[in-house]
């Protein structure tokens, strides 16, 4: 079989002499050879195709298209070619790979699914999906992303769950946020929003057939386990995943909050938003300023029955009450109303506090179920609390408290430590404190309370006995002894041990002497 370059070759130099045999001695080849791919030319075929040649699987084709066919197209060939054997077959399994390779091919050939560009008009079209979000403090997010089809406008917006009530939430503010409501809105069969099918017509849910009544929006849904007839929302599913959920890929660090994955996700949505779309040459928000003219207007109150029930925070107490428990609520809300609802059962389940503001519902509290007596609290519903309104340091009323106050610390410490015990007569004492200064060191006074404070002496005489006792020290105040000088034992006599010194050679001739 001769190469494409060689082929060339041969009828080049026939075009050029116009003889079979003087194209051959030219391209080093017999005239028979030249004379076969100048028919092939003339007659308009392929210029070189390989024979074909028989197969010891040709017999068993039928057996491995039968097996394609009962597998839709999933059978493997390791599969196929254990069964071959059985059979009788005598090949290699490759032999056997190529073969059901070559039928699968085959079988798929009249089988591709053909999708055909959805030109949609504008203020049609809502597809929204879901996406699993990042793990926020051991719990498991979920991403709501909702796609415009003619404007490829994107609305991102993280949820604790995919309850209804959440549901109803994130698609409210969606509609505020694009200015206006679609007439079709299409997503996954969810129980949500589809409560079963029976003979293949699904049968929608009743809570969101008021939804959809309140905003005059029609709902639909996919062909079950067919994502690719929402394909627009399953593309922005997946850019934003790739966005927002921390991977190896994207080298995004964990959030430390849910309020940061929300600030993540108004992030991305500026951003994919104002950038121009591959496809339209425009950015989605400039055609979201044309298409919001076809929209619908959105409903002036949200759709609250799915919340739960309603109510008041008071005025100075971030605190709601709901089935005889209490649970907090951001302090921004005293006043407000709220909307309360039970989600989960046994040891999960949870009291979620949803908040009706001007972008929509918002959810603003989510505790366990609290037991009557004991509050569930989050400290972060409190605001810090104003400097000085914990702060139990003595603060003078009278003149006579300023006096004992201006003595020092000590004073201050004496008179918390000693109300705190119950002392009688604190103020006679205190006055006695005050005479005490103007005879003694004002220094030494305070220092003498601080320490009747520290070790308890709170009696009528025990800050006179306390200063009698420090005035008459040399060194008062000092405890310890001098760094230069000490009554500990040192060890310079162990120093002569062993030795003979003149000393001793002189004491022991005057003991030789006496002895005589």
């Amino acid at each position: 079989m001769k190469s494409a370059e060689e082929i060339m070759e041969m009828l080049d130099a026939y075009d050029l002499t116009g003889s079979l045999r003087d194209a051959a001695e030219l391209a080093g080849c017999s005239h028979h050879t030249v004379s076969r791919y100048v028919a092939a030319r003339q007659a308009g075929g392929e210029m070189d195709k390989p024979a074909a040649r028989p197969r010891l699987i040709d017999e068993f084709l039928p057996k491995v298209e039968e097996w394609v066919e009962r597998s839709n197209g999933k059978v493997r060939a390791d599969v196929a070619h254990d069964r071959l054997l059985t059979l009788g077959f005598t090949g290699c399994d490759r032999t056997t790979r190529r073969a059901v390779a070559q039928v699968k091919q085959a079988y798929r050939a009249g089988r591709v699914r053909v999708h055909r560009p959805w030109v949609s008009e504008p203020g049609m079209w809502l597809q929204y999906d879901y996406g699993d979000g990042p793990v926020i403090d051991g719990v498991k997010t979920v991403l709501f992303i909702a796609w415009l089809a003619w404007s490829r406008f994107r609305v991102v917006i993280p949820l604790r769950d995919k309850t209804m009530p959440s549901v109803f939430a994130a698609l409210d503010v969606t509609f505020r946020r694009l200015g206006g409501v679609p007439t079709y809105v299409l997503t996954d069969n969810e129980k949500t929003v589809t409560v079963e099918h029976i003979a293949g017509i699904p049968v929608r849910n009743q809570q969101l057939v008021a939804f959809a009544h309140h905003y005059m929006v029609v709902i639909h849904t996919c062909q079950p386990a067919d994502p690719a007839s929402k394909g627009g929302s399953e593309s922005s599913v997946k850019i934003a995943k790739a966005d927002l959920v921390p991977t190896d890929a994207n080298l995004l660090e964990a959030y430390d909050s849910f309020a940061e994955l929300e600030q993540a996700c108004e992030t991305f949505c500026d951003q994919v938003n104002t950038r121009v779309h591959k496809v339209t040459r425009r950015a989605p928000a400039e055609m979201l300023a044309e298409e919001s003219t076809r929209l619908h207007p959105v409903a002036a109150h949200p759709y609250t029955v799915a919340f739960g029930t309603t109510r008041q925070v008071p005025a100075n107490t971030p605190i709601v009450t709901f089935e005889h428990g209490q649970y907090s609520v951001p302090d921004r809300l005293l006043g407000e109303a709220v909307w309360v609802r039970v989600h989960g059962r046994g040891v999960d389940e949870q009291i979620i506090a949803t908040h009706l503001g001007k972008d929509g519902p918002v959810e603003v509290a989510r505790h366990m179920r609290a037991q009557p007596g004991s509050p569930r609290i989050d400290d972060a519903h409190f605001s810090p609390a104003p400097a000085g309104a914990l702060d139990r340091r003595p603060r003078a009323r009278t003149v006579e408290e300023a006096a004992f106050l201006n003595l020092g610390e000590g004073a201050r410490l004496w008179l918390s430590e000693a109300a705190a015990t119950g002392t009688t007569k604190m103020r006679v004492k205190m006055g006695q404190a005050t005479a005490l200064s103007k005879l003694f060191d004002p220094a030494e006074v305070d220092w003498a309370l601080g320490h009747a404070a520290v070790h308890g002496r709170f009696a009528e005489k025990d800050l006179a006995s306390i200063l009698d006792h420090h005035s008459g020290r040399p060194d008062a105040g000092r405890h310890q002894a001098s760094e230069d000088r000490s009554l500990t034992q040192g060890t310079s006599a162990w120093s002569r041990l062993g030795t003979n010194t003149q000393a001793d050679d002189d004491q022991s001739g005057v003991d030789e002497e006496v002895a005589s």
